[in-house]
């Protein structure tokens, strides 16, 4: 029987090297607090015989020496944990994205190339993977203990989490946060197979299209090419009034809104832009951009995000 859960990814060790420091430091105060209890309990039980003498003078030498030495060793946990906390929510730039949508009670899955999963990732080992994840409905949270990740997914949110799987094999998903009658049965796995495997499980499944060639589609089926021109690149009023902004190079850029301020066009971004326009206007633009909230379901919203990042990255569909 393992007494341990095998560390899959990079970052796994690094969060185990974390806990079992915060536990030798939390065993080591426990110690000397509970300790010292004992010791005074049976040193000066009712009926020892032991020399009480008078009252030491008060002194707080010995109370803001440990009482320091405590903090600073917490305080250093913090700081470590804090730095790993940033690298596990700073994805690489060339990551491999997939998508993940919960929904009660299941996984959904989709690829790049428009592969579709239900309760199941496949992923290519020694490579960066980015999941880019949202909820249909309620609150969820992906967690795969042999990767040491644990993230909630939020309804009306994407979320982002990422990490690098070096050791080939079939790893449990669960959902770890209740969110309803069959919580329970919302798991999945996660298969990390060689790149050359992977390449031939992608070739090998069912998909009619790519997730940016859905996107185009979609992007035509609602509208957005009146406007942002049926290639994103802007669409006019007339000859000498831009109606909206081009969409190509959008994704990761950065944004200049009509309060001034400037925020990067990501997931997140994109995704209000296209349910709530007014919450962040372009500058420059006059806010006609309608509200497709409750017309776009998160699986199409993603397809159209994957659209726009393949007019940025000059992968188009």
């Amino acid at each position: 029987m393992k007494l341990w859960l095998t560390a899959a990814t990079h970052t796994a060790a690094q969060v185990d090297h974390l806990i079992f420091a915060l536990l030798l430091i939390s065993c080591a105060v426990l110690v000397l607090v509970f300790g010292l209890l004992l010791l005074y309990m049976f040193k000066y039980r009712a009926g020892s015989d032991i020399d009480r003498g008078t009252l030491p003078k008060k002194t707080w030498r010995v109370e803001a020496a440990w009482t320091a030495v405590t903090l600073l060793a917490f305080f250093g946990l913090f700081i470590w944990g804090a730095g790993l906390y940033v690298q596990l929510f700073q994805s690489p730039r060339d990551a491999l994205r997939i998508y993940v949508v919960g929904k009660q009670f299941m996984w959904k899955v989709e690829h790049d190339g428009g592969q579709r999963e239900i309760n199941a990732i496949h992923l290519p080992i020694d490579i960066d993977i980015q999941l880019v994840m949202t909820s249909e409905d309620v609150i969820h949270d992906f967690s795969v203990p042999a990767f040491r990740i644990k993230h909630d997914v939020l309804p009306g949110r994407y979320e982002t989490l990422w990490f690098h799987v070096d050791k080939p094999g079939t790893y449990h998903l669960f959902c770890t946060q209740l969110c309803g009658v069959d919580h329970a049965n919302m798991i999945g796995q996660i298969v990390a197979m060689p790149k050359t495997d992977y390449q031939q499980w992608l070739a090998q499944s069912e998909t009619t299209q790519t997730l940016a060639a859905a996107g185009k589609t979609l992007f035509m089926r609602y509208g957005c090419s009146g406007c942002h021109g049926s290639s994103g690149a802007g669409g006019t009023q007339s000859q000498s009034t831009v109606r909206a902004p081009s969409l190509v190079g959008l994704y990761g850029s950065p944004v200049t809104l009509s309060d001034g301020s400037i925020v990067k066009a990501d997931e997140r971004y994109i995704r209000d832009c296209i349910l709530t326009p007014a919450r962040q206007r372009v500058a420059s633009y006059l806010p006609v951009m309608p509200s497709f909230a409750g017309e776009i379901s998160e699986e199409d919203l993603l397809k159209i995000i994957a659209y726009l990042k393949s007019l940025a990255d000059g992968s188009r569909p």
